[in-house]
């Protein structure tokens, strides 16, 4: 299936020059989102990326990390923007292009020696990604890989996640 076919380009969003990839068109099409989730599951195994839980950062990563833990027999947990969680959390700021942000998780969601895989719908610059990342394995976490829709390869995201750890991507710009 050409899942590139069912993602819709918005230039000049959010802001002028940014081409947006929008999969919320992939994600509307039945047989897109299963293939999509059912393809980046079995790429993952191929891997060997073994996760025990499926991290999903807001807010694209909440939509495929669920779906991916439901196929991957995993557990789920969220990591949200500031003040967005109920109980204790765990913090990481990290740094944006025009400022700083912090991500949040609660304190009970995982437990040091937790295999986890990192999920969002695209990598970037690799910021949130990294930051994610940093945030799981201050718990002391086994970080598995990270699994993404779409990478936006000229931006060279990887390039901030830790080197060993393996990326699974279906699309590349």
């Amino acid at each position: 299936m050409d899942l590139k076919s069912l993602i819709r380009d918005i230039p000049d969003f959010p802001k002028p020059g940014i081409l947006f990839r929008d999969i919320t068109t992939l994600l509307r099409d039945p047989d897109g989102l299963h293939y999509a989730i059912d393809s980046l599951a079995e790429k993952c195994t191929a891997a060997g990326l073994n996760a025990s839980y499926v991290v999903g950062i807001e807010s694209r990563g909440f939509i495929i990390g669920a779906a991916l833990a439901y196929k991957l027999r995993a557990g789920f947990i969220p990591v949200r923007k500031p003040g967005k969680l109920p109980f204790q959390v765990y913090s990481v700021e990290y740094e944006l292009e025009y400022g700083m942000d912090r991500l949040e998780m609660h304190q009970d969601a995982l437990q040091a020696g937790s295999r986890v895989l990192i999920v969002d719908d695209l990598i970037a610059t690799g910021g949130t990604a990294s930051a994610t990342a940093k945030l799981v394995q201050q718990i002391g976490c086994e970080l598995m890989g990270f699994g993404f829709i779409i990478e936006l390869q000229d931006l060279q995201g990887r390039k901030r996640l830790p080197p060993d750890v393996p990326v699974v991507t279906l699309i590349n710009y």
